[in-house]
């Protein structure tokens, strides 16, 4: 029997050693990954690509969490999957962009939880630690209670003399329902002296606007979280890499955005105003500054159909299902306008603004059709046409491999009476019926009434022809052929012409 325990523990030492580490991280692939995940039990995992920038900003601040996370001993790890080159293990995991990040807790392989915190180490040790940790720390000196304040941009303490009370259990059910804020009870008169409470309750501590907010009202999971959420982030919070992950992984899904140059010099004043406005709709509204002067942004202005000449700018979004973008019918940023704009908003008064360039008097003149916001419809939606079009970015790589593709495509079926091959430039255009989430989006309208309500979508540019002349001519099985040619873009590298 020990020969056996033996033989075992050298297997399993066997094992580790055959995962390498970069900076602290482990380095997995498909042969390692179920090892990896026996032997450290609790392994937040990065799906990644070398080449994507949002991945090499990351890496520095992914290597000092899993350094600080070995330095305490913990047995916590981190690792990395290259997911270009393991891509059985990128479809297994659903990875659809980079980086991916995902938590497998317990050994548990089946179902990883989303990483969803913010860039920086600290972000990702404290949201790690909240995950495999009590939910609710226990502060039994004043200085605990200090130190859980000074150490976090945003903490919770619960005051509660008894721990089984029903408030201080409603109070532990939301604080297991949070990840990325650290929760906290106490029972101690000295804690309670120190921060001003006088009867149960529950403050949320934060390093901006107010400083501390208190609750008031019926001790409820779902009350509890409703104020964590409407306090947790700033009145208006500025986009960066950094806040993106709390802007987008937040359950506010309606954002107000302010682009403005910070260089501007009534910057103070728009701040203060978007601020104002802000107080009315905390919990409904996200209010968000974005610099327009800043080079990374100008994609962002691009997507609002905005110009940097054109800021200072108020545009409104939901994220809700499918992306609506609103648009306010007055320039001016006051608090008054800015608050009538929003309140139109949450009242359900308000129309899509839909981007549209002017027709060009050419646009049917070439093999390809130049469509755009106001002639789409009547183009794509006729019901004698069989009607191809491609979704483009004029700066995306693929859309620009695609060209020739297009054009081959539109020079082939250019005297065909029942057939038309366009293009729509999506950065500059908007339609209701369709969404466009990434570039090239390829999608076919067959003719035919009954069909026109009911496309299909081509992803990957490569098959485009191949796939359209093996179509059958019957317009009743168009979309059965369409749909069975369905093929994902990210499963393919680069695009043959």
């Amino acid at each position: 029997m020990l020969k056996f325990l033996l033989l075992c523990s050298l297997a399993a030492a066997s094992t580790r050693a055959q995962i390498d580490e970069e900076e602290d991280v482990l380095v997995l692939k498909k042969s390692n990954f179920d090892a990896a995940l026996q032997s450290h039990p609790n392994i937040l995992v990065e799906f990644y690509a070398p080449w994507c920038g949002h991945c090499k900003a990351l890496a520095p601040e992914y290597a000092r969490a899993a350094g600080m996370l070995k330095s305490e001993g913990s047995e916590i790890r981190l690792g990395k999957v290259d997911a270009t080159e393991e891509t059985e293990l990128a479809q297994e995991y659903g990875v659809r962009g980079y980086p991916t990040i995902k938590f497998f807790k317990g050994g548990d392989k089946e179902s990883p939880k989303e990483y969803s915190a913010g860039r920086q180490a600290d972000d990702i040790v404290s949201w790690l630690k909240k995950r495999t940790g009590p939910a609710v720390a226990t502060l039994n000196e004043v200085t605990e209670a200090e130190s859980l304040i000074a150490d976090n941009e945003v903490a919770v303490i619960g005051f509660f003399k008894d721990a089984s009370s029903e408030g201080a259990k409603a109070y532990q059910k939301a604080a297991e329902a949070v990840d990325d804020i650290p929760f906290a009870m106490t029972a101690s008169d000295a804690v309670y002296s120190k921060f001003e409470v006088s009867k149960d309750g529950v403050v949320l501590f934060k390093k901006f606007d107010e400083g501390r907010n208190t609750f008031d009202g019926e001790l409820t999971k779902e009350k509890l979280l409703a104020f964590v959420k409407a306090n947790q982030l700033p009145l208006v919070i500025e986009f960066t890499e950094q806040t993106a992950p709390k802007i987008f992984g937040g359950d506010i899904k309606s954002h107000i955005l302010m682009f403005l140059p910070k260089a501007a010099s009534d910057f103070q004043d728009k701040m203060d105003q978007f601020k104002k406005a802000a107080e009315g709709f905390k919990g409904q509204i996200l209010f968000i500054f974005i610099d327009s002067d800043v080079d990374d942004n100008q994609r962002i202005l691009e997507f609002f159909g905005l110009k940097k000449e054109e800021c200072p700018a108020i545009r409104l979004i939901t994220l809700e299902d499918e992306m609506t973008k609103y648009k306010p019918e007055s320039d001016a940023i006051t608090a008054e306008s800015i608050t009538k704009f929003c309140t139109l908003f949450t009242e359900g008064k308000l129309k899509p603004h839909l981007m549209s360039q002017d027709i060009p008097d050419d646009w049917d003149k070439s093999p390809v059709k130049v469509l755009v916001g106001k002639n789409f419809e009547d183009v794509a939606f006729d019901s004698s046409k069989n009607v191809f079009v491609e979704f483009y970015a004029p700066w995306c790589g693929h859309c620009k491999q695609l060209a020739p593709i297009w054009d081959k495509l539109g020079e082939k079926y250019k005297d065909s009476a029942d057939t038309i091959v366009a293009k729509m430039d999506s950065t500059a255009n908007e339609i209701e019926a369709v969404k466009v989430h990434s570039f090239p989006t390829l999608k076919f309208f067959p003719a035919g009434d009954e069909h026109k309500s009911n496309y299909g979508a081509l992803m990957h540019p490569a098959a485009v022809v191949a796939v359209y002349e093996a179509l059958p001519r019957d317009p009743s099985l168009w979309m059965k052929a369409a749909r069975a040619a369905l093929l994902d873009v990210t499963r393919h590298e680069g695009i043959a012409v």
